[in-house]
């Protein structure tokens, strides 16, 4: 538990995971998981639903929405039956934590993809009888990233369903003509999280944009995490080479794709916001589709709380006591608009 002094400001924590006992056996045993050693980090973090809350309070986090970390609940290439159990199996599990401690929690569901079929059935139930109030996306899935057509389906089921849609980093995969899945390390030694989840964050980003996948699903809501990774400052570039990579051969303005994150998406600040990273989102979007988020336990609480008090200071340096919007005003009106099941703050 966690003893020390509370934070002053009342916050929504969009970007923080659980770690279901039966989710660390899987990983444990799973080769794809790294067998304990999720993308290239030392181990699985320690997680259990009374230091979770000791920290919220100690933070004075109002609610947190819970999801699963990279690499997610599809673990094994081709295996979907194992996926489509151990996806039902979390998504039931952070339910139950969100049923039983409800001034607490609640939760975004996995999807088991690149199983399109299901995922589809996964969107239903998780809305229909767990109460999540949106789903958590990895931004690639086996090497399949979200604009991908093959993925039409999904998107177009969770539009129709008016839903949030939270994508995590994961690691990058290629995938071969034969249907084999390598992950890719650019720089061994270097865990993943450390340089390849925020370029795997605007791969992901792109994709949805040149697929015309955000135009298709009017009804989604997204949030893109940690600052929007390398996304701002390649804005511009992205927009000038649409005409010949772009799936739809438009040109895609810097003001579209600026429209399109000021109407459409929301950015958690979890990670290393300050001080620069920060500054070239700020040229993209408004403060008003900016949200905390903790990332714990995947960072520990004693960094948690030191890049609480930076993001508190920081905010506060660039809007004053309009800070307070980002911390919690913003995530209300996220959720009050959410279709989801257990939308309430």
């Amino acid at each position: 538990m966690y003893d020390t002094m509370r934070s002053s400001t009342e916050k929504i924590d969009f970007h923080v995971h659980c770690v279901p006992p039966s989710y660390r056996e899987y990983c444990l045993k799973n080769e794809y998981a790294g067998e304990g050693h999720p993308d290239g980090m030392p181990a699985i973090p320690a997680w259990d639903v009374n230091s979770h809350i000791s920290m919220m309070k100690s933070l004075n986090i109002k609610k947190s929405v819970l999801s699963m970390s990279s690499p997610g609940t599809h673990l094994t290439p081709g295996n979907d039956q194992d996926a489509r159990a151990l996806t039902r199996q979390v998504n039931e599990d952070m339910s139950k934590i969100c049923k039983d401690h409800s001034e607490h929690f609640l939760f975004f569901a996995s999807l088991p993809l690149p199983d399109v079929e299901g995922s589809l059935a996964e969107i239903d139930y998780a809305l229909d009888h767990l109460g999540a109030v949106g789903f958590q996306i990895l931004t690639n899935s086996h090497g399949i990233y979200p604009g991908d057509p093959r993925f039409n389906l999904v998107f177009d089921k969770l539009s129709e369903r008016g839903a949030i849609v939270f994508f995590h980093p994961t690691s990058c995969h290629l995938r071969s003509e034969d249907g084999s899945v390598t992950r890719v390390t650019p720089n061994p030694g270097v865990a993943s999280p450390v340089l390849e989840f925020m370029f795997d964050t605007t791969r992901s980003l792109t994709s949805i944009i040149a697929s015309g996948t955000i135009d298709r699903c009017p009804g989604i809501t997204f949030i893109i995490t940690h600052c929007g990774g390398t996304f701002p400052p390649v804005l511009s570039r992205i927009a000038r080479f649409s005409p010949f990579v772009f799936l739809n051969e438009d040109r895609v303005s810097n003001e579209e794709i600026k429209r399109m994150l000021e109407t459409r998406f929301y950015f958690d600040l979890a990670g290393f916001p300050f001080p620069d990273q920060i500054h070239g989102l700020l040229r993209v979007v408004h403060s008003s589709r900016l949200l905390y988020g903790s990332d714990y336990p995947y960072t520990p609480f004693p960094l948690v709380k030191s890049l609480s008090e930076e993001l508190e200071y920081g905010l506060r340096q660039c809007f004053g006591s309009a800070s307070t919007e980002v911390f919690l005003k913003n995530g209300e009106r996220l959720l009050s608009n959410s279709k989801g099941g257990g939308g309430r703050v």
